[in-house]
């Protein structure tokens, strides 16, 4: 993915402190809906923290705390989706020990 075209969305996460708007699920939406919404909102943050770091790389007018702040982003929301993933391992294999 080219710059020019993330350039919008790192500049939208710097200010609002927040990526692109996760759209507001219904109530008869699916796990697996609700999922892909999440991974996706994950998958753009990495974007646009690799982004930012290749502009900054390449001596593009950006400034060293927007890239560090738009890391540190792209870090604490992979942290969380991991740590989700963890959780849901856990409680799968909690529910294989359980006797019938």
């Amino acid at each position: 993915m080219e710059l020019a075209s993330l350039q919008p969305l790192i500049a939208n996460a710097i200010q609002t402190g927040k990526m692109s708007e996760t759209p507001n699920l219904d109530k008869n939406a699916s796990f697996q809906q609700a999922l892909t919404t999440a991974l996706s909102g994950v998958n753009e943050a990495q974007l646009a923290s690799q982004a930012a770091t290749k502009a900054l790389a390449r001596k593009e007018p950006i400034d060293l705390h927007e890239v560090m702040i738009t890391a540190n982003k792209a870090s604490i929301s992979m942290q969380a989706t991991l740590e989700v993933r963890n959780k849901a391992v856990e409680a799968y294999q909690e529910m294989m020990r359980m006797q019938v």
